[in-house]
């Protein structure tokens, strides 16, 4: 069952607001969102960052077992404890339940999808199935109840292994090598063939290696830091020399916020750090946060892995003023006393 308490309550818990006040961030009040993939790492924060500007939330999750549904749980609790949220558990894939979750939304921020590089290459089908035709579903869901504004969850991914860096959004992504990336490419591809035919005001975010607390636990400074932690040994896939543009939650929400703001017309953005830090560089940043001394195995490359990631981040600060405010180092250290409070409890 739906939590759906008060969805046209203001802030203040009084009556219904006035659809032309704006708050402080400019962020329009009293409308709704839908946010799929809500109780993920960044939907949480996304949901709990629109909650906090006045706007109602409707969270859309399946909460598959991809990684353990009670951590998925966990990261909805503060958005639960608002009025203005309701929760719908489902599939993406699932037409009848994104129409009853679309209800009532001025915008859709699409942020579900089957993540991992590597597990796409396992499961490709589903991967497909999933990031494909679930995006498909709600577009045509939206644009069947006249809703305008779509923002969809890219990934650095789409650049492949590129020679040019930094990544700017008008190079050539015709190239992915991971079926991941290709259905994030693929999902841009339809998302502007809904602007073109339909006239859907759509904005692509291209996410560069997001961590941060809330983190999935597979992914490596999660991995790498619990590890640590534990004295066992982290692995380290070939000589430590891939590098990733490393971007902390917070500057993404900011980003996601400012595109939701700014949403017209049909643009793809890259939402990143700029500043890309090989994975050798990355444990020994781990380890000060840490303040223990990694065991490192060493192992041979993954098919799929690009060997960098660099966001050009021109366009994205010169049309929605984005520009990330949070070093690597500061940024540890906020996830590892995150993940300490998380082991305590």
């Amino acid at each position: 069952m739906p939590h759906w308490p008060g969805r046209h309550l203001g802030q203040s818990g009084m009556g219904i607001p006035n659809p032309n006040e704006t708050s402080s961030e400019g962020i329009c009040l009293g409308q709704h969102a839908l946010v799929t993939g809500a109780a993920g790492f960044i939907g949480s924060h996304v949901s709990e960052a629109m909650l906090g500007r006045g706007w109602g939330v409707t969270g859309l999750d399946s909460f598959d077992d991809f990684y353990s549904p009670a951590v998925k749980r966990r990261n909805l609790a503060n958005a639960l404890a608002n009025r203005r949220f309701r929760l719908i558990e489902g599939d993406i894939r699932d037409r009848g339940t994104v129409d009853r979750a679309i209800e009532g939304a001025d915008i859709v921020v699409h942020l579900a999808a089957r993540a991992g590089v590597r597990p796409s290459i396992e499961q490709p089908l589903l991967y497909q199935d999933v990031n494909v035709t679930g995006t498909s579903v709600l577009l045509e869901s939206a644009r069947q109840r006249g809703l305008a504004r779509f923002i969809f969850a890219s990934s650095s991914s789409v650049y492949g292994n590129n020679p040019k860096v930094p990544f700017s959004e008008d190079d050539n992504v015709d190239h992915p090598i991971s079926p991941y990336a290709a259905t994030k490419k693929a999902g841009e591809l339809i998302c502007h063939t809904y602007h073109h035919l339909f006239g859907m005001d759509v904005t692509c975010l291209r996410f560069f290696t997001v961590y941060g607390p809330r983190q999935r636990p597979d992914l490596a400074i999660h991995k790498f830091a619990r590890l640590i932690e534990q004295g066992k040994s982290i692995p380290m896939y070939g000589d430590g020399g891939m590098m990733r543009d490393f971007t902390y939650i917070d500057d993404i929400v900011a980003g996601v916020l400012a595109a939701i703001e700014r949403c017209g017309g049909y643009h793809i953005y890259n939402l990143g750090n700029s500043k890309p830090v090989a994975l050798r560089d990355l444990i020994a940043a781990i380890e000060r946060a840490v303040e223990k001394n990694a065991v490192i195995e060493r192992l041979p490359p993954q098919p799929g892995d690009v060997e960098r990631t660099y966001a050009d981040l021109t366009r994205v600060r010169a049309e929605l003023g984005f520009e990330p405010k949070t070093d690597l180092a500061v940024g540890l250290r906020r996830f590892v006393t995150w993940l300490r409070e998380q082991e305590a409890a």
